[in-house]
């Protein structure tokens, strides 16, 4: 992955300066590993996720003793490549048990993230910077790692062909060729936001679009909030990194005068420092009962498990009854999920509060890491 796109930070908030934002989604599921899993200097404990990642890695690392799974490897460079279907493709005894290791841990990682068993595969395979492809194509014998859970570590567990641990600095791009076995996100994403929808829905905090009052269901079409350009500013991330994948959880009181919550992909958010122009409606304003919603964006660290995440929000937001005036809801959602899921690196990235629908312009978020430019859109029926 190019050097020149760092990833977005997960963001290190602290909880004595924001008491309620205890939010680390997806590692209550995360039982703790006999050994760290990247064996990185200040490092959690590493979830389950991160354990079967590396445990595919030191796999990996063995298998590559056969000639005709590194050939085949070395096309994998420039783009990651599901790895479970391409070491299957491979003939040899060595490709074939990492071919099967690789797709149980397919499996295990869907189930720990909660978007059930029969989703296929996840792990992928690539070159971790384009700078290491010459030394790779004058011979030199690749290591093999997972990029750590911490944006923080200061080294990286690689393994060689033996099954030997290796610590790489994080600091520098290593001269040796290393291969990185990491999560195709935006799969687990797109996946995960229904998980997520349908589990809010079946919980009664986001009924169905069709809830509507009559007066607000306009038989011409509905107003919405359309994103017209956004950003996210952080630090640059070191070279192990890959993009994100980033989703919006909208807040509001429903029709019915219940919370509800819509989830949001925003799978094209994927590094910092970059101005976005996706021209994505953010917010349905039929589903809402006043005229102000709040968002609260959110990565997705890997660890992410989606039931959990919707069954912790709907348990705090049921909670809140409408009143008969706008209630802020973002502390709420944020104080969602219990103070252990918040371990190391957070999956809250920014939030903004009371967007109107008739919010125009930039919009800059309340802990200053991002803004939005945005407009009201009316989408009209055919």
């Amino acid at each position: 992955m190019p050097r020149s796109h760092p990833r977005l930070r997960r963001a290190a908030v602290a909880l004595a300066t924001l008491p309620l934002l205890a939010l680390g989604a997806g590692q209550a599921l995360a039982a703790p590993a006999p050994h760290p899993a990247t064996g990185t200097t200040g490092q959690a404990p590493a979830s389950r996720v991160a354990v079967l990642e590396d445990e595919v890695a030191r796999t990996l690392a063995i298998a590559l003793a056969d000639p005709a799974l590194r050939e085949r490897l070395r096309g994998v460079a420039e783009a990651p490549a599901a790895l479970a279907p391409l070491a299957a493709a491979v003939p040899g005894a060595a490709a074939a048990r990492l071919a099967g290791t690789t797709a149980r841990a397919d499996r295990d990682i869907a189930a720990a993230k909660g978007l059930g068993a029969d989703l296929g595969p996840l792990l992928r395979v690539q070159l971790a910077d384009a700078s290491m492809s010459g030394a790779l194509a004058a011979g030199a014998a690749p290591l093999v790692a997972t990029a750590a859970t911490s944006d923080r570590a200061r080294t990286l567990r690689a393994y060689d062909g033996t099954g030997r641990v290796h610590e790489l600095a994080t600091a520098t791009v290593p001269r040796r060729p290393v291969y990185l076995v990491d999560l195709d996100s935006a799969k687990a994403l797109t996946a995960g936001i229904a998980v997520l929808q349908r589990e809010l829905t079946a919980r009664g905090v986001s009924p169905a679009a069709g809830a509507q009052a009559g007066g607000q269901a306009a038989a011409a079409g509905w107003w919405g909030t359309k994103i017209t350009s956004v950003r996210v500013n952080d630090d640059e991330e070191p070279w192990f990194k890959g993009a994100a994948e980033m989703f919006a959880l909208v807040s509001g009181f429903g029709q019915d005068g219940k919370v509800r919550v819509d989830s949001v992909a925003m799978p094209y958010l994927q590094y910092d420092g970059t101005t976005y122009y996706p021209n994505q409606i953010l917010v349905n304003w039929s589903s809402y009962k006043y005229n102000l919603a709040d968002v609260v964006l959110m990565e997705d660290d890997g660890d992410t498990n989606y039931l959990a995440l919707a069954q912790a929000v709907a348990a705090v937001l049921l909670t809140i009854a409408d009143q008969g005036a706008y209630i802020p809801l973002v502390n709420a959602v944020l104080a969602a999920l219990p103070e252990s899921w918040w371990v190391d690196d957070p999956d809250y990235v920014e939030s903004w509060y009371t967007l109107a629908r008739t919010s125009s312009g930039r919009l800059n978020g309340a802990r200053g890491n991002g803004w939005m430019t945005v407009e009201p859109y009316f989408v009209s029926q055919l």
